[in-house]
């Protein structure tokens, strides 16, 4: 492509240098692409913030270890690698110190930090230092986790730890265990029903979503029912449905595939399901006080993700009690009851 001046890599991307006279004279060579496996560290400039100021999220790792027969992105962004504890911390007090009310730990396979920094720490000591270290911060809530990989502290925070906001997304791609093997994933659907199931005991006004792949070479329509019986058994009410797709290299792309036309279908019915689950929710809460931070876009966003509006006038970055009054197509509708902050 002769428009194309010069390609970098997702390692050469972040890094200030490579963009220094990027298109001088000297400056000849026009792909610099390296071997992603060969970076070790998460440059720390990765880590700043992006977000409305209310809501802000936090990259603290990189990469990924695993190697899904469904997955091309370990050879785009490397094997996993770390953000420090120290940097995490002072990034999130002055995330708080300009006003920032919840944020979001976000990685390529975030219940995998840890794991290349001195004593191997895991996900759950960085959460318990960030509430113990940040008090100011009044919501912290993870992106997409690994369920079979949440360790003890993890778990313990997450029961116990009010500000440690009650939405999971679960990365769980299928709910048939024969798929889940030929996929190379790291759990079952027993396991991943009994994890639900245990932490809503404990804390029962948790919620979940999770990415789920409709489609996957070899899946038959019954294995494809046990992916529809997940959702509902454990009530995935934020579904994040994947129609299956083949990238090139990867081992699932020379496995048997389904029908474009099956996986179309496959990928609707899982929608619907799960969409009928969250309109159920929202419905439960009708008439309810629940607490709320206002973004930047008029909306509020509510401890268990839940999207709202409001005709009242409303401060950016304020925390809320809203009473649930109705259901609209774009949320829920609410009104205040009080402000928080």
């Amino acid at each position: 492509m002769p428009e194309v001046h010069k390609v970098l890599d997702n390692h050469e991307k972040l890094i200030g240098n490579s963009f220094t006279n990027l298109l001088s004279i000297e400056n000849t060579e026009k792909i610099v692409v390296n071997d992603i496996m060969s970076v070790k560290e998460t440059a720390g400039h990765i880590v700043a913030g992006l977000g409305d100021k209310a809501r802000s999220y936090l990259q603290i790792q990189n990469g990924c270890d695993h190697r899904c027969t469904f997955c091309i992105i370990p050879y785009g962004r490397g094997n996993s690698r770390s953000v420090p504890a120290g940097v995490i911390i002072d990034n999130i007090k002055k995330m708080v110190d300009e006003g920032v009310k919840e944020v979001i730990l976000t990685g390529v396979d975030l219940t995998s930090w840890g794991h290349d920094l001195p004593n191997t720490p895991h996900l759950g000591n960085i959460v318990a230092q960030i509430i113990k270290l940040v008090p100011d911060l009044p919501r912290l809530r993870l992106s997409s986790v690994d369920s079979i990989e949440i360790d003890d502290a993890l778990f313990e925070t997450m029961v116990h730890e009010k500000r440690f906001m009650p939405h999971l997304h679960l990365s769980l791609q299928s709910g048939d265990n024969m798929i889940l093997k030929r996929m190379k994933r790291r759990h079952n659907r027993e396991q991943a029903i009994e994890f639900c199931q245990k932490l809503k005991a404990h804390r029962p006004e948790f919620v979940f979503g999770a990415d789920i792949i409709a489609g996957f070479p070899t899946e038959t329509d019954a294995m494809f029912d046990n992916s529809v019986a997940l959702i509902k058994e454990i009530g995935i009410i934020y579904g994040h449905i994947f129609p299956y797709s083949p990238r090139s290299g990867t081992p699932a792309a020379r496995m048997p595939q389904i029908a474009k036309d099956v996986i179309k279908r496959r990928a609707a019915i899982l929608r619907q399901t799960s969409e009928q689950l969250c309109t159920d929710y929202y419905q439960s809460l009708i008439g309810k006080v629940i607490s709320c931070v206002a973004e930047a876009n008029g909306y509020l966003r509510s401890e268990t993700f839940v999207r709202l509006c409001s005709q009242d006038p409303i401060e950016h970055g304020t925390l809320y009690q809203m009473r649930v009054t109705g259901l609209k197509s774009s949320g829920l509708e609410a009104e205040i009851v009080t402000s928080i902050i």
